[in-house]
């Protein structure tokens, strides 16, 4: 069952079987460890290598390349079919090593070990392993402890969980014993429940295990990942359609030919060979090849910046993106509270200025005391709240002369904010010892530590000065001052006096109304608010020293923005990507960080409460709208992708906590936290921040975006190029020229011209409008924005080129005219590589040098050509004769038309866009 927060103790108890104060029988919990399992959870393990090789092999494209290679061994062209294989295994090289070294990563970053839990069992506390852990056992949680399984609390002392990685809330939970009549009870409000994998950050209790393994909450996010399917991304849907559309057109379009090519009487073997080797040149066979080589840079480049991409199309999903749904905690904050309001009656202090005072960190001798010129209640409420504290200053781990506070993060807030002011606390338990304590629980909400006070003057913390001379000018001399911090009304109803400079008055309507203003105010902008109130006190009994209390002020504190979350924010928003965030945290939490951050400027924003009273189609009209989402729970965030989907977006999911864990399984990207983030969460995603660094986020967008940008290039190329060489060989029997190009030569251009110049436009640099533009429409054809026009007219403009030139050398008998019309058509190639660097630019605009690897290529490529032109074993082996220079330069100046005409074309662009 799952409602055991509506149910009394005694209930839950007697349907587990157990008592509280013996436990289960060792025999018992034998009994039910068969019958429930071990409490763990099962998780699907790393793909099998063979899993990995099939995936790879099973793409369109490669399939087709086996194809081709088994044809061309099988006609006897062993060189075609070998060269094909070494291109197949190059692919599959690349995809495989890329991801299984991502998942022998993850398997590192994994560190699941399962800690020891104090049990009762026989009526005695014994430490047991939390995997044999079985619902009915009674384990005993203190602070810092990971809860071990889903458990009804039974008894607690001021207990308090950190529940951030299954609810996203960011505050710690105070948690209490009573059940729960509402029916429908958020996961983060069952106050009575603690869940598996939450952390204990205060205070101590008693727990029945109510649920292990796979029946946790946490259990059930990972079956949620697990029936989720993982589905293409937008690359590999276009590599896939246009690998069967290449494949259709051309053994269409080689039919052809080499019909003609049988009926003007050529020789049946050599047509067959020169059909197959046309196959080899229509089909862009270096395809996988350079996106496969594209997307290992590009994840490469990712992991330079802290960034693992588990599978290589990840990279290219990301530039396709067209909304980052968001967590708030741990991805776009920082995950720990810090002080960022004093307000004290008669003056706040707004400590957004002085940014040290935020850091996670303090040096001792950097401490920046600003508050000794301030009032003297600012100083005191910073002491107070810092004695009445359990958190403490210990060493960095990193850093050993810096200091951190160690224990509840609302506590650590507390504790940094006043050794930041120079009040350690080391020093102020040192001059005022504690010698009492009442800690606190869900029904007080408040805690109270009573201290020693100091028999001089010389003695007293500063902050503490004003209090010293007013208990001496009322003619007190208690020795004990008694401080308590707790929420706002808890702590005006025993509150009787107010601090008003360096006085105690009557705390009247008047004042307690200004109180409660001033705490609306804080919480409007979303801050977790805390009051601290003291008493003097002339004994050690604490029955009755929470009454009559003296109001000093109140404490606001929030879990900041990452600093370089804005300006992240605003570069996605500048190229057309909407961030939206999806959090478990409280509505005001999340309008606040949404709106400091840039994600949202409204205040509207929906709660699981409201999505589940919306009907679906309701809801996938309102994704469009809403930025903000609070008190979401896993399912409706999961829902929230899904509808965004629906609308065609491509949906990135960042996220840190299990609870985001079946939404990162659904986005077309999900993307993790590396060091905050849950192992849950990183087995879900596609790439791993191992920064935790939001704006990484947006440099993997640029990067996703120049790949696919130069995947376009790549294709535009090499099909247009292709184009030119099938309509060299279509159009010569219409003209009467014998076969224009022999299988060698043909495969010839195939090697050297899809060879290195098709991979160093892989690497090209990014467009000028990288990330000053709206992503591109994500289910766009790849041949999409003119490149399916740009491919057949320059295709058609190179064949022109080689064609007119062969014809002509062919009919003044020019023993050279075959040579002539190869050479054209392998240097057009080169000319149409460089200029279409850049869809807009120029080639001067962008730069010569700016790839240098794309015009070694070219020069190479033209190194390699006079080779096959000029020395004879080559002239032997592609039949080819030496050309005069004369006609050398004939074929060098008239290859150069087609980068004319592609720069040409793209000056009339420039023309017509300013």
């Amino acid at each position: 069952m799952s409602n055991w927060y509506q149910l009394d103790v005694a209930e839950v108890l007697h349907r587990l079987g157990s008592e509280a104060s013996w436990g289960l029988s060792t025999p018992e919990a034998s009994h039910r460890l068969e019958k429930y399992g071990f409490n763990e959870l099962i998780e699907p393990g790393l793909k099998q290598s063979w899993q990995i090789l099939w995936e790879q092999l099973s793409e369109t494209l490669v399939i087709i390349l086996i194809a081709a290679a088994v044809i061309s061994a099988l006609l006897g062209d062993y060189k075609d079919g070998l060269g094909i294989i070494a291109i197949i295994l190059l692919i599959t090289f690349l995809g495989f090593s890329q991801e299984y070294r991502a998942q022998k990563a993850i398997a590192n970053l994994k560190q699941l070990s399962a800690p020891n839990v104090k049990v009762r069992r026989d009526g005695r506390v014994q430490e047991i392993s939390a995997r044999r852990l079985v619902p009915g056992d009674i384990v005993l949680i203190e602070a810092e402890d990971i809860v071990p399984a889903d458990c009804r609390l039974l008894s607690i002392s001021g207990l308090r969980t950190q529940e951030a990685a299954l609810t996203g809330a960011a505050e710690p939970v105070d948690k209490n014993i009573q059940r729960l009549t509402n029916s429908e009870v958020m996961l983060g409000d069952r106050h009575n429940m603690v869940y598996m994998q939450t952390i204990v950050t205060y205070g101590r209790g008693e727990a029945v295990v109510t649920e292990t393994g796979m029946q946790t909450e946490l259990g059930h996010i990972t079956n949620m990942i697990q029936t989720v399917e993982p589905e293409l991304t937008p690359l590999q849907k276009r590599l896939d359609v246009l690998g069967r559309w290449l494949a259709i057109a051309s053994f269409a379009l080689v039919g052809i030919i080499l019909a003609l090519g049988l009926l003007r009487g050529e020789e049946i073997k050599l047509m067959f060979l020169t059909a197959i080797t046309l196959v080899v040149a229509a089909l862009p066979e270096g395809l996988p090849a350079v996106v496969s080589i594209a997307l290992a840079l590009g994840a490469q480049q990712m992991l330079k910046r802290r960034a693992l991409i588990r599978n290589l199309p990840a990279v290219e999903t990301l530039g396709s993106v067209t909304t980052i749904c968001s967590g708030k905690t741990g991805t776009l904050t920082e995950n720990r509270m810090v002080v960022t309001v004093l307000d004290v009656a008669g003056r706040r202090l707004d400590l957004a200025a002085h940014m040290r005072w935020a850091s996670p960190v303090v040096d001792p001798s950097q401490a920046s005391p600003f508050l000794l010129s301030q009032p003297p209640a600012l100083a005191l409420l910073l002491a107070g709240a810092t004695l009445c504290n359990n958190a403490r200053l210990e060493p960095d781990w990193e850093e050993p002369r810096y200091f951190r506070a160690v224990g509840d993060p609302i506590e650590n807030a507390l504790v940094m904010a006043a050794a930041h002011q120079g009040l350690w606390k080391g020093e102020l338990e040192q001059t005022m010892p504690r010698v009492g304590e009442l800690l606190s629980d869900f029904e007080r909400q408040r805690m109270t530590t009573i201290h020693q006070l100091p028999t001089a003057l010389a003695e007293i913390s500063c902050a503490l000065e004003t209090v010293w001379h007013w208990h001496r000018e009322i003619g007190e001399t208690a020795p004990y001052i008694a401080f308590t911090k707790g929420r706002i009304k808890s702590l005006l109803d025993v509150s009787s006096q107010v601090w008003v400079d360096g006085c105690a008055e009557e705390l009247n309507e008047v004042r307690r109304e200004q109180i409660l203003t001033a705490y609306h105010q804080l919480t409007q902008n979303g801050l977790r608010v805390l009051g601290l109130s003291f008493r003097l006190w002339q004994s050690l009994d604490i029955a009755e020293i929470e009454q009559d209390l003296i109001f000093i002020g109140l404490v606001g504190m929030n879990d900041p923005a990452r600093p370089e979350v804005r300006d992240a924010v605003l570069l996605c928003k500048q190229a057309g990507i909407r961030p939206v965030m999806i959090t478990g945290d409280h509505p005001l939490t999340a309008q606040y960080i949404a709106q400091e951050v840039g994600i949202a400027t409204g205040d509207f924003i929906l709660t699981s409460n409201d999505l589940s009273h919306l009907s679906p189609e309701a809801l996938g009209n309102l994704v469009e709208e809403v930025s903000v989402y609070a008190r979401i729970s896993p399912e409706h965030k999961f829902n929230i992708v899904q509808f965004l989907q629906r609308r065609r977006h491509i949906v990135a999911m960042t996220g840190d906590g299990a609870n985001d864990a079946p939404a990162l399984k659904k986005a077309d990207i999900g993307i993790a936290m590396g060091i905050n983030g849950t192992d849950v969460a990183r087995e879900a995603a596609d790439m791993v921040l191992l920064d935790d660094n939001f704006a990484t986020i947006v440099a993997a967008v640029k990067e996703g975006r120049i790949i696919y940008d130069n995947i376009r290039k790549f294709i535009k190329y090499i099909l247009s190029s292709n184009v030119g060489e099938l309509c060299v060989m279509l159009l010569a029997p219409f003209l009467g020229m014998p076969l224009p190009l022999l299988p060698l030569q043909i495969l010839w251009i195939n090697i050297t011209t899809d060879g290195l110049p098709a991979l160093a436009l892989g690497v090209e640099p990014a467009e000028r409008d990288t990330m000053n533009r709206p992503p591109h429409p994500p289910h766009e054809n790849i041949f999409g924005r003119g490149m399916g026009r740009d491919i057949i007219w320059i295709g058609l403009l190179m064949s022109f080129v080689s064609l007119v030139t062969g014809y002509l050398y062919w009919r003044s008998s020019n023993p050279g005219w075959q040579t002539i019309l190869f050479t054209t058509v392998t240097l057009s190639q080169m000319g149409n590589a460089l200029a279409i660097r850049s869809e807009r630019d120029s080639l001067w605009q962008i730069g010569l040098l700016s790839n240098k690897p794309i015009l070694a290529a070219v020069i190479l490529t033209l190194v390699l050509q006079l080779a096959v032109i000029y020395l004879p074993v080559l002239q032997n082996i592609f039949a080819t004769v030496a050309l005069s220079p004369l006609d050398l330069g004939v074929s060098l100046i008239l290859s150069t038309l087609v980068f004319w005409g592609v720069e040409l074309k793209k000056w009339l662009m420039r023309r017509r866009h300013f």
